[in-house]
C-alpha cells in the first residue's frame, strides 16, 4: 500500500500537479502570501479540482523539516512508486543504458539534486546502497524538483556486488575520483555506461573503487579542489549526453 508523503515548495508541488494531480490529497497554503506566483498556483489547483486549505506560516513550518523553505505551500500526497528491483534493472538493460550509482550520499538535498541531474540527462535508473544513503525525504523531494517521481531508484544491499553484476552484463562502470589519472573525457560513454559518485570528503569507498572498471576526474583549472557532488554528477552525466548526441548526429548524416 502506498504511503503518504509531504511535498514542500512550488517546484515539488507543481511537479506533482503536472504528473498526477489525482494523487494529491490536500494542499495547504499560507493565506498571507498573495503574490502572482501564489495566485497562479491557486488558479491551477482550483482548475484541477484539488482540495485547498489555509494554514499559517507557522503551521506549514511544523509540517516540514526546519531546514526546508516551504514558500507558503505544502501538499500531502500519495507516494508514487517509481523504484525498480535490481533484477528488473538487469532485465531492462539496453546497449545504451546510462546509469548513476551513488555511494554514501547521505545529505538529502544532494541526493535530490543528483536525481534532478539524472532526470535531465535521461538516466535509466539511479542505484543506491540500502545503508549509508539518503532516502526520499521532503528535503530530497524538494531538491529533486519532481525528478524523484520520474527516475527509478534501485536499492541494493551490496553495492560492490551490484557493480560486478553490471560489469558482467556489459556495462562500463567508472568512478569519479579527484586523484584519478584519467579524465571524464577519456572514456567512450556512448554504450551501456554507469557513473559512480561518492560523498563529498570521503569520496568512494575502497571496495567500490576496486570494483569499478576505472576511475576518472573532472579537470579543475581554478583554485577550488573539489565540487559539490550534485554539480560533479551533472558534469559527468552531461559528458555522456554530449557524446551520445554527437554520435547520433554523425549517424544521421
Amino acid at each position: 500500500m502506498s504511503q503518504n508523503m509531504v511535498l514542500a515548495g512550488f517546484h515539488a508541488v507543481g511537479a506533482r500537479l503536472r504528473k498526477d494531480p489525482d494523487s494529491i490529497i490536500c494542499v495547504y497554503i499560507d493565506p498571507a502570501r498573495r503574490d502572482k506566483r501564489m495566485m497562479q498556483m491557486r488558479e491551477e489547483l482550483k482548475s484541477l479540482g484539488v482540495r485547498v486549505m489555509q494554514a499559517s506560516h507557522e503551521r506549514l513550518s511544523g509540517m516540514v523539516s526546519r531546514d526546508i523553505p516551504h514558500q507558503g505551500i505544502v501538499a500531502m500526497a500519495k507516494a508514487l512508486e517509481v523504484s525498480l528491483t535490481f533484477d528488473d534493472l538487469m532485465n531492462e538493460l539496453r546497449p545504451d543504458s546510462l546509469l548513476l550509482i551513488l555511494d554514501g550520499i547521505t545529505d538529502p538535498r544532494n541526493f535530490g539534486a543528483c536525481l534532478r541531474s539524472a532526470d535531465a540527462a535521461g538516466v535509466h535508473a539511479v542505484i543506491i546502497p540500502k545503508d549509508r544513503s539518503a532516502s526520499l525525504t521532503p528535503a530530497a523531494a524538494k531538491a529533486a524538483a519532481g525528478a524523484s517521481e520520474t527516475v527509478p531508484v534501485v536499492t541494493v544491499t551490496n553495492l560492490a556486488s551490484a557493480i560486478v553484476e553490471l560489469r558482467d552484463a556489459g556495462v562500463t562502470v567508472v568512478g569519479a575520483a579527484g586523484e584519478a589519472q584519467k579524465t571524464l573525457y577519456d572514456f567512450d560513454q556512448t554504450g551501456a555506461f554507469a557513473w559512480v559518485m561518492g560523498a563529498e570528503g570521503p569520496g568512494l569507498r575502497q571496495l567500490t573503487r576496486k570494483r569499478c572498471d576505472d576511475l576518472a576526474k573532472i579537470p579543475l583549472t581554478g583554485s577550488v579542489e573539489s565540487l559539490n557532488v550534485s554539480v560533479a554528477t551533472g558534469i559527468c552525466l552531461f559528458e555522456a549526453v554530449r557524446q551520445r548526441y554527437q554520435k547520433a548526429q554523425k549517424l544521421s548524416v
